[in-house]
């Protein structure tokens, strides 16, 4: 008797799940013999970007950004203490000059973790300043310049990069079309691929250009099992795709055993610039430096930047999925980003492969920060019309003391 009751509790428990089953999936579905398991578009979570930018239920206020409030004492942080912005009324009504999002993919890499970069970013604000004093180099404090919100973060399917590429690019799409930067932190590097097509889509295919940061070319043409876009390959998609022309990408910092011959040869072919450690090693920092910013001038209007962590040294940021030894140092990127951003029109930037999983000294993050905030730097002196990058503040270089 106990043994039938609890069967029939058993199947009754099941009922359920053949309703569902049977509601959103058909038995020809997996009838299939190649072993393949299709995604189910008739699921109603199929579509992130409904799910995840969903604000229908938000409570009814004016447009613009606002902050958090006592919330923070919960534990909801934003970027450097921003206010936050979740559409584009907010971003046109605020009048936005950058609007910082989060993109947490990780899928496109061998080693996960990356998604919690934007949370971990998030997180660093309490030891590392939020850009509200000036910048000691340059004299300028870009939070009293730039109205800058935190975004949120763009929905995604956690488990495919290849889906989770168009709504990240249409959310790169929203805050650029408002007239606003869009700053992404990763995330892995798949994102270099719907972020700069993002941007393209709004200033026009082929009119913007690329320094992308990294110890890697990241332009790796073949499939990996036969899937298109990884953390390897998003340069080779904007190249073929035409959204950026070759001679309008200069790479900077590449090192170790990728690419071989065939990938420089590929990077010739398409007009590439790029700058390796052996140059820097052979030629020292200054000359590449400026030999990047005058390439940065060299170009269409509108500049992208996107750094991959992994270009600094390991022993400066060992929180990476791809580590390579011999990398550059912070302090001779810093006055580079900030140049970059301070001399041309920027459109967008990201810093992404930042993997706090594996930074236990908190040495990439405080360094990951620090790029970030050089970039706004840069920002906000060219919207105070400063646009020479080499400035720097005359009360804290020794020339510029002022006599007693």
């Amino acid at each position: 008797m106990h043994h039938t009751r609890n069967l029939l509790i058993f199947f009754c428990a099941l009922i359920p799940i053949w309703i569902v089953v049977g509601q959103d999936f058909t038995p020809s579905i997996f009838d299939r013999e190649d072993g393949q398991i299709p995604l189910n578009p008739r699921d109603p979570s199929y579509d992130p970007w409904s799910q995840l930018r969903d604000t229908s239920s938000d409570p009814d206020r004016e447009p613009g950004p606002f902050f958090p409030g006592r919330l923070s004492n919960a534990g909801v942080l934003t970027f450097f203490d921003l206010p936050v912005a979740v559409n584009q009324a907010d971003l046109i009504a605020g009048e936005v000059d950058v609007a910082i999002m989060g993109a947490q993919i990780d899928m496109g890499v061998g080693m996960r973790g990356a998604k919690y970069g934007p949370g971990s970013l998030r997180e660093s604000l309490p030891v590392l300043g939020v850009g509200k004093l000036p910048h000691m180099h340059v004299g300028v404090a870009w939070q009293r310049v730039l109205r800058a919100v935190d975004y949120g973060n763009a929905p995604i399917d956690q488990l495919s990069v290849e889906r989770s590429m168009a709504p990240v690019r249409e959310l790169v799409r929203e805050i650029a079309s408002t007239g606003a930067i869009p700053i992404v932190i990763g995330g892995d590097h798949s994102l270099e691929y719907p972020d700069v097509a993002g941007v393209a889509d709004v200033y026009g295919k082929e009119n913007v250009g690329v320094i992308h940061f990294d110890a890697h070319y990241d332009a790796g043409g073949g499939g990996y099992a036969g899937h298109l876009i990884s953390h390897a390959q998003p340069i080779y998609r904007l190249i073929e795709e035409g959204h950026v022309l070759g001679e309008n990408y200069i790479q900077v910092g590449l090192r170790g055993f990728w690419p071989g011959e065939e990938g420089f040869e590929w990077m010739r072919e398409n007009n590439f610039r790029y700058h390796t450690m052996v140059e820097i090693e052979r030629d020292g920092w200054d000359a590449v430096m400026e030999r990047i910013l005058a390439e940065a001038n060299d170009g269409p209007e509108y500049l992208y930047v996107s750094f991959d962590i992994d270009v600094l040294d390991p022993s400066f940021t060992p929180g990476t999925g791809t580590p390579e030894p011999g990398g550059l140092m912070p302090r001779e990127v810093f006055p580079l980003i900030r140049a970059l951003c301070t001399e041309n029109n920027l459109v967008g930037f990201e810093l992404v492969e930042f993997n706090p999983l594996v930074d236990p000294g908190y040495n990439t993050v405080i360094n990951a920060n620090r790029v970030v905030q050089e970039c706004l730097t840069g920002i906000a002196m060219r919207r105070s019309g400063i646009t020479d990058g080499a400035y720097l503040n005359p009360l804290t270089v020794e020339d510029g003391v002022p006599d007693p």
